[in-house]
């Protein structure tokens, strides 16, 4: 069997290139367009169902992925050796985002991305029976702070809980298998060929779905739905391309600065004020969310430093 050219290889994984300040200021570009696709997927909640929203959102995505669909064309991504995974995180990036804009209707923007950060922690715990990874005490504690941070912003038992609060939790949830299943294909499979799957499986599920829920939309909603579709793409494809240029633990901080423009459009759009129990929660969930990046940084250093790859001095 002969070897795959450079040509075919590189292709199936892109070159990565050490430039952290390129990739965090992609990662800043991208919270602007995901905000946006947040706060317009929120004012759409209120005239179309959530699945008809999330439908709209995928068919603008599989659009945009579809001259990767093209057999014999230079862009042609479907070639695939994880079918399933790709399938199944597919399902789970819908989750993410069919249940986060069910949680827009009746939530303040602010307390719904807030709550939704907790995805690293549910990460740190997947990770153990997916990746199998080994986890210390103190990212356990980060865990416990970051969990402690979604008590606040909930207040269960009190007369501030809302029922609604469960779906950016599940959201979280959701892409914290989105991430996990991405590592787990990492190194064999194409970004392209990830988001390509990914928009078919979220297009089929909804389609089948969206016939039950569906309201017709004005010309208003579909321009409206068209910008949260390609807002949230765009915003996607920059993450990937920021991870071309620096490592998660280095990227995620910067991550957060999405919970000052959806707070900040909140407030202009909808008249929402974030209340000061919101603010402290996501000061819990932010911290513990950075200590998980930094820990994650410390724990890729020490390996490649165990392989030789990294000097101990580096």
């Amino acid at each position: 069997m002969s070897l795959p050219s450079k040509k075919s290889a590189s292709r199936h994984a892109p070159v990565r290139a050490d430039h952290p300040f390129k990739g965090i200021a992609l990662i800043l570009a991208s919270t602007v367009f995901l905000g946006i696709s947040d706060l317009t997927a929120k004012y759409l909640s209120a005239s179309l169902p959530s699945v008809e929203i999330a439908w709209i959102r995928f068919l603008v995505f599989t659009l945009i992925m579809l001259p990767a669909m093209v057999p014999r064309s230079r862009l042609f991504a479907l070639r695939t050796t994880c079918l399933g995974l790709q399938l199944m995180r597919g399902a789970a990036l819908l989750g993410s985002s069919l249940f986060f804009i069910t949680g827009l209707r009746y939530l303040p923007i602010a307390e719904a991305s807030a709550t939704s950060f907790v995805s690293p922690l549910f990460v740190t715990a997947l990770s153990i029976g997916l990746l199998s990874e080994s986890v210390g005490i103190r990212r356990w504690l980060a865990t416990a702070t970051g969990l402690v941070g979604v008590l606040i912003i909930l207040r269960p038992g009190t007369s501030a809980f809302h029922a609604a609060a469960f779906f950016p939790l599940v959201s979280a949830l959701c892409w914290a298998f989105t991430l996990v299943m991405t590592r787990m294909m990492s190194g064999r499979e194409h970004s392209v060929t990830t988001m390509t799957y990914s928009s078919l499986a979220g297009l089929g599920i909804l389609s089948a779905l969206v016939p039950f829920v569906w309201i017709a939309p004005s010309w208003h909603d579909i321009a409206f739905g068209l910008l949260v579709g390609i807002a949230s793409t765009t915003g996607q494809w920059i993450v990937v391309l920021a991870f071309r240029y620096a490592d998660a633990s280095v990227l995620a901080p910067f991550s957060y600065t999405q919970l000052m423009w959806v707070s900040i459009l909140g407030f202009l759009i909808f008249g929402e004020v974030p209340d000061h129990w919101t603010v402290v929660g996501a000061v819990f969930i932010v911290s513990s969310g950075l200590y998980t990046a930094h820990r994650e940084r410390v724990r890729r250093s020490q390996l490649l430093q165990a392989t030789g790859e990294l000097s101990p001095n580096a």
